[in-house]
């Protein structure tokens, strides 16, 4: 079991998966200050607030906030476009992928059809 703990440490999907996370920790705070600081201020030039969290609806005593929900939208839209346009940008620099070999079917035809070539031979 513990060997099997090891062998899981160890792989390779496991260690890319913790540089991940740890990269996206700390490049939240870049995408955080690019809303913040750049386009909800384009969005406050434009609109005259830096974002949507003015805008309620009354019902009798109560108050819906629906401007934060619009604001959160906003928000979630812009970090996809900007996680969309680094994906693509990382698609284009690594270039196309080599193309895969035969199928491991395809090996074990093969090799099929060459024992039967040499067992017809002899």
């Amino acid at each position: 079991m513990l060997q099997e703990f090891k062998d899981f440490i160890n792989r390779g999907n496991l260690v890319d998966l913790a540089i991940a996370f740890i990269l996206t920790l700390f490049f939240a705070p870049i995408v955080t200050a690019l809303v913040d600081g750049v386009i909800l201020n384009l969005i406050a030039a434009i609109f005259g607030q830096p974002n949507f969290d003015s805008i309620t609806i009354d019902v009798g005593d109560a108050q819906l906030l629906v401007g934060t929900v619009i604001t959160a939208i906003v928000q979630f839209v812009i970090v996809a476009f900007v996680c969309f346009l680094i994906v693509k940008a990382y698609n284009a620099m690594k270039g196309p992928e080599d193309e895969a070999g035969p199928s491991e079917t395809d090996l074990l035809i093969e090799i099929r059809n060459e024992l039967r070539a040499r067992n017809n031979e002899g």
